[in-house]
């Protein structure tokens, strides 16, 4: 309401003395305002039309309630604590503003009524009471909730309109008059029509007055004394406030930094700090119920935590639990647990209780459970428990239910990862030689070494004997030989002299017994060329298997080898001068041979290649012209790289480093060097010369080595049944570390067109792998056991079965030689 400077039309509200607004309640002139609304007019207004203005809205109002109520008597107490009445002035105003009794009743009817509790106003029980719930759960039902009964409240009609509805339903009842104090109860879903006594508390709210008339804001002061100086004044009046109240409250600080905490972690959002949301699990209630309303839950889930974990402090760990007891405890056990004499007499010679079956504890027998006596020994066991609670630590373990199967990776079926070898087709044996054997009972030729033409279609085999045999792959049948100990023999006779005589004779004997130690097939396929390697001796061997133009390049190519002399095209000062001599065989009848093919041209021993120390081991470059050579015993000459097109050779390695050398082999498509010693391999870069990675194998000695097709990959054999995969982007650790078989490895290799791998091994077995190797550098090689060939028998003297083998270039076909011959 707004204020008016008029003193008649402020109602008292406004003191027109002093100009300021006076205390509700404890007005001087309540007389002069009791007077003036007991004179209104019928119609609800006052002679003054200045009141029009300041309450409007309480003058449309029209309750049959009286518009005044007795002043009440001013009552003060003494120091007895009763009540006196005063006595003068105002108890003769009160007398003369009275009203008749008959109102004042209906006044306190009116005015006293509120004081009932909600059970009191709702006898019949019909009202909601559904508490202190959300209204808006029950916006998706028909009903608003349940009364006392436990009925549902049906919504009325009127809550379905909307507030245009209900704006327009207002105004109407406005102009007819009826339903003029009506107002709509959300929580029971019924309108409900205000009584005068609310009306009138209304009024005087809005007013700007208390809702009782006869609440007396001012009271006369009531002293309290005390009983020592009742001069003082009353209680704690005299204290100063505490420096605390005008201090920052640390517990409100503490309050707002775990509500910005919480506000972080997201466990609360602005919308509770506003008040706006009073539960944050209402507010994930219905998200959750908007977007699964209709879909049924779990209640209990089998995925939840544990409690105890969750809580802060100390994990709890609880105590082991007594084992249960078993038949021996019974009363009345059966037979077979009843301890005999002998059995007793072996007890009681135990020094340590433990030790017997029970412990202190004896089974027996009685007739019923009544007969049963105190266990002597139930107190000392008690308390050995109690000490094995309090002394012993504990430790809380998670056991992880894994099932062992999830563990093993999922393989896909040997059937679907075809073609591979699975069977044995050809067996290629000596001529003459079926039915020999030896006094102990092996084979006369031992084979060490093999290898396959680019075409497939020769195969080539070195033994124990020092010949070098060539088969037709298709038949079996064996075209050609050549004994390279003869041939080594011839070039050695010319280099004797006379007085070494005796010496020579026990040094070819020695000789004699040298295998081929290795024995390669030039991977030129236009070149026709054989690398073996026997004693302190590299050979090469024309095959003469080409055709026309095959056997112009094969000759044009060996034409430098054939004709070299005084050791080699190499310059007579370097250093591989001094570790390998070449040696023409143009001129030995041994090393003329009839060739295979019309057109082969040369056929044959070419040349020979002498080193200082025995080879173990050749390897061609991809190209056809170079290769190389591994001497072991040799120190800084063991790697040798040749040119046959120039008969010349060169030593890269000025010193030994990192032990005995092995293994070499070449990249298959940058110029690359692997050198294998007994537990590493480095890589060399032949154009940079540096070494480029060194690959730690884990391994005690390493025996095979060969590189993928695509030149990523390394795979390597060692004597320690260790076979070993690199993968040369990924680290210089191994890949994968496969230990399948049960003894030394002896040769390892990939195929040149399938993803197989395969491995031979001392137990006569050899183990094909399906190993595939992607494109993608984000997948990593899949690598499959899938068949396990065991066409070998082991020797016993030697302990020696599968030798070496092959893969065929263009067919899933594998070649295998063993120590069986």
């Amino acid at each position: 309401q707004s204020n008016n400077s008029d003193p008649q039309v402020s109602d008292g509200y406004y003191d027109s003395d002093e100009d300021e607004f006076e205390e509700q309640g404890s007005s001087d002139d309540e007389d002069d305002r009791l007077e003036r609304q007991a004179n209104l007019n019928g119609d609800g207004k006052e002679e003054d039309e200045s009141d029009d203005e300041d309450v409007e809205i309480l003058d449309e109002i029209e309750v049959d309630a009286p518009r005044s109520w007795p002043k009440m008597a001013k009552q003060k107490r003494g120091t007895d604590g009763k009540n006196k009445k005063t006595e003068g002035k105002a108890d003769d105003k009160a007398d003369e503003g009275a009203i008749t009794n008959t109102g004042k009743e209906k006044a306190d009817n009116w005015m006293h009524t509120d004081n009932l509790s909600s059970d009191d106003e709702d006898d019949d029980g019909a009202n909601n009471r559904i508490g202190r719930v959300p209204l808006h759960w029950y916006d998706d039902y028909e009903h608003i909730g349940y009364d006392a009964h436990g009925n549902q409240v049906v919504k009325s009609s009127a809550s379905s309109k909307d507030l245009l509805d209900k704006a327009i339903d207002a105004a109407d009842d406005m102009e007819d008059g009826k339903n003029k104090f009506t107002v709509y109860d959300e929580l029971n879903a019924k309108e409900v029509t205000l009584t005068p006594r609310q009306i009138e508390l209304i009024r005087r709210l809005q007013g700007g007055a208390f809702a009782h008339p006869e609440h007396d804001a001012n009271p006369d002061y009531i002293d309290y004394f005390s009983g020592v100086d009742p001069e003082k004044s009353g209680l704690n009046s005299d204290r100063y406030e505490k420096k605390s109240r005008f201090q920052p409250s640390k517990w409100e600080k503490l309050q707002v930094r775990r509500l910005l905490h919480r506000l972080k972690c997201g466990s609360i959002n602005m919308d509770y700090l506003e008040g706006k949301v009073r539960d944050m699990n209402d507010l994930i209630k219905r998200d959750e119920g908007d977007n699964n309303s209709d879909q049924p839950f779990m209640l209990w889930k089998g995925d939840e935590e544990d409690e105890l974990a969750l809580r802060k402090g100390p994990q709890h760990m609880p105590a082991p639990k007594v084992p249960p007891p078993g038949h021996a405890y019974s009363y009345n056990p059966p037979d077979e647990y009843l301890p005999n004499e002998t059995e007793l007499k072996e007890w009681a010679e135990m020094e340590d209780p433990s030790d017997r079956p029970y412990g202190h504890f004896i089974p027996q027998k009685f007739s019923n459970l009544r007969s049963v006596g105190a266990y002597e020994h139930s107190v000392k066991e008690r308390f050995e428990r109690c000490l094995d609670l309090y002394l012993c630590p504990r430790a809380m373990k998670r056991r992880l239910n894994i099932d062992p199967e999830s563990l093993v990776p999922q393989l896909p079926k040997a059937s679907d990862l075809r073609p591979f070898p699975t069977t044995k087709c050809i067996q290629f044996v000596v001529p003459g030689q079926e039915g020999q054997q030896k006094e102990d009972g092996l084979p006369v030729v031992a084979v060490r070494c093999l290898t396959v033409s680019p075409d497939g279609q020769f195969l080539a085999s070195g033994g124990e004997d020092g010949v070098v045999r060539l088969w037709e792959v298709q038949t079996g049948r064996m075209l050609r030989s050549w004994d390279l100990m003869k041939v080594v023999g011839e070039v050695g006779e010319e280099k004797k002299k006379k007085e070494e005589e005796e010496e020579n004779d026990a040094a070819d004997e020695v000789e004699a017994k040298k295998p081929i130690a290795s024995l390669e097939w030039n991977t030129n396929r236009s070149h026709h060329v054989l690398l073996a390697a026997i004693g302190k001796c590299a050979v090469i061997i024309s095959t003469g298997t080409g055709g026309l133009d095959d056997a112009e390049i094969t000759d044009a190519l060996l034409s430098a080898a054939s004709s070299c002399k005084n050791g080699g095209n190499h310059s007579p000062d370097s250093r591989a001068a001094k570790a390998v001599t070449w040696t023409s065989l143009k001129k030995q009848k041994s090393s003329k041979s009839t060739p295979v093919s019309a057109f082969g041209g040369k056929s044959g021993p070419i040349a020979i290649l002498h080193t200082n120390s025995i080879i173990s081991s050749v390897k061609w470059h991809r190209k056809g012209d170079y290769f190389t050579t591994v001497s072991p015993k040799a120190g800084a000459a063991a790697v040798l790289i040749h040119q046959l097109s120039k008969a010349a050779s060169q030593q890269p390695f000025g010193k030994s480093k990192g032990g005995e050398v092995q293994l070499a082999c070449f990249h298959p498509q940058k110029p690359f060097l692997f050198v294998a010693t007994k537990e590493h391999v480095r890589v060399y870069h032949l154009v940079k010369q540096v070494m480029v990675k060194r690959l730690m194998s884990g391994c005690r000695h390493i025996s095979s080595i060969d590189v993928h097709a695509s030149g990523d990959h390394v795979v390597i054999g060692s004597l320690d049944r260790r076979l070993v995969w690199f993968d040369l982007d990924l680290a210089s650790t191994p890949y994968k570390t496969l230990k399948y078989h049960e003894r030394a490895l002896r040769s390892v290799g990939f195929h040149p067109r399938y993803p197989l791998m395969a491995s031979a091994s001392d137990d006569g077995s050899i183990h094909v792998f399906h190993s595939m190797v992607y494109s993608d550098l984000m997948r990593n090689p899949l690598i499959v056991p899938v068949k396990v060939l065991r066409g070998h028998s082991v020797v016993k003297s030697s302990s020696l079965g599968a030798l070496s083998m092959v893969f065929h270039p263009t067919q899933p076909w594998l070649f295998s030689a063993g120590a069986d011959g």
